[in-house]
């Protein structure tokens, strides 16, 4: 999750709320790739979830990174709780998950780079201490009482309203992991149909990277639980977003969807003051409850807007958001899968063509069923195998027609990074469909053998 955000000045104008959102327009030569992941650390010998504190934990995993390769520390209340360098960051997760924020990228190849460099590092740590680190949607066997918590006041708060909004609030928070990309826009109506496109095509991604069967030991009926924890988490910040697809939509049009978006906290000389279930529309009039008088900064604006989790979401640039996490090379195959469709106009307009006649209950009953059955989901006419094969040959030739080259020119584009995906679109099968058969098959239903076959 994300970070404190700084630097904007106090909220005068209604207007200054999107004009925020509109700031993050970029010219195409200055569009860049930002790819997220996070991992589930573990203690090799016990298996059990790497406490925060002690010789073999997530605090000796960043002091190590710290130590060795150069990383500066972010502190909370005398606490290491991330790191940042070369404009990344390694940011904890509630339960301890360890996250790569990556760096703003011009290519695949490079975003890659960094992927393979930072799991290298982190290896590298770990080996040392005695840990793990594997990449699933979901924790496969670990109960919610096994969880570490971090020593963030943002979960402290988050821990205790998610209780009361929702039934799995919890288990997003502490046992499950994603890969995501962030990606830029060049004005208002690009925006609009990217993330229109991003919407309507999540649960392709959903099915393609679903990587979550297992759940507190054993199969849970999904084959991606992380996303179906999405689904009962808080009705007022996550979904499909029908309005997106509402004629005039727009900039504006966010600003007001997220006013609605019950608070969280507002961050002040660092420190999470408990906003819960306040309204940022009372804050801007100098209502809000937990601080009387005041009024909000860009800043605050933009910390409420990590607060926000939808499929698919807009700060300054759009972030997909619904692909379990993974295995190593399929940390590289999403970036290519969303640059492909978005980053260019031919590929684009395909995949808009490709679902624009589809209704909300259409793209919510394709969210559903990519969860349940991955590249085996129907709906009605709509068959998710044959339709993910047609929009990887979209994100194909958008990388074909993109024509990045990588390895000094050797390597012509960047659609090498989406063989996984097409290995999945020639099988009809995904992770979670493999771990499946291990565990009927060869694992004969033993668990723990997922730890030494799929870390990293």
């Amino acid at each position: 999750m994300s970070i404190p955000q700084s630097g904007g000045g106090p909220i005068t104008d209604h207007a200054q709320m999107a004009e925020y959102l509109a700031d993050g327009c970029k010219p195409k030569e200055d569009w860049r790739i930002g790819t997220e992941h996070e991992k589930f650390g573990y203690c090799k010998d016990t298996l059990k979830p790497l406490p925060y504190d002690g010789p073999r934990s997530i605090k000796a995993i960043l002091e190590g990174l710290r130590d060795e390769f150069g990383w500066a520390p972010l502190e909370e209340a005398g606490n290491i709780i991330g790191l940042v360098k070369d404009g990344a960051n390694v940011s904890l997760e509630p339960g301890g998950q360890l996250e790569l924020s990556g760096a703003p990228l011009e290519t695949i190849h490079e975003t890659c780079d960094e992927v393979n460099q930072h799991l290298k590092e982190v290896q590298s740590v770990a080996d040392r201490i005695g840990a793990r680190f594997i990449g699933l949607g979901a924790a496969p066997e670990w109960t919610h009482e096994q969880m570490p918590v971090m020593p963030k006041g943002r979960y402290k708060l988050m821990t205790d309203y998610m209780g009361r909004v929702g039934t799995h609030g919890t288990q997003m928070m502490y046992r499950t992991c994603t890969v995501q990309v962030n990606l830029d826009f060049s004005s208002e109506a690009d925006m609009v149909q990217k993330l229109r496109v991003a919407l309507a095509l999540q649960p392709v991604a959903t099915a393609l990277f679903a990587n979550s069967p297992f759940f507190e030991g054993k199969p849970n009926a999904h084959k991606s639980w992380r996303s179906r924890v999405w689904r009962s988490l808080d009705d007022a910040r996550t979904g499909m977003l029908p309005f997106v697809f509402d004629e005039g939509f727009g900039f504006e049009a966010w600003v007001d969807y997220a006013l609605d978006v019950p608070m969280y906290f507002v961050y002040r000389d660092g420190v999470y003051i408990d906003a819960l279930g306040q309204s940022f529309r009372d804050f801007l009039k100098g209502e809000l409850p937990a601080l009387p008088g005041e009024t909000p900064t860009l800043s605050d604006w933009a910390d409420h807007l990590t607060t926000i989790f939808p499929e698919a979401r807009i700060k300054k640039f759009i972030e997909m958001r619904g692909a379990d996490g993974g295995p190593w090379r399929r940390l590289c195959a999403l970036p290519a899968f969303w640059v492909g469709l978005t980053y260019d106009q031919g590929a684009l307009d395909a995949a808009w063509d490709l679902v624009k006649g589809w209704d909300a209950e259409t793209r919510e009953a394709l969210r559903v069923a990519a969860s349940e059955q991955a590249l085996e989901a129907k709906v009605g006419s709509i068959h998710m195998h044959d339709l993910a094969r047609e929009v990887v040959s979209i994100a194909d030739a958008g990388l074909k027609a993109r024509a990045r080259p990588g390895a000094g020119g050797l390597v012509p584009d960047e659609t090498h990074f989406l063989n996984a995906l097409k290995e999945s679109v020639e099988t009809g099968k995904v992770p979670a469909d493999e771990l499946l058969e291990h565990y009927h098959g060869d694992w004969n239903g033993d668990l723990t053998r997922v730890y030494s076959e799929y870390s990293y």
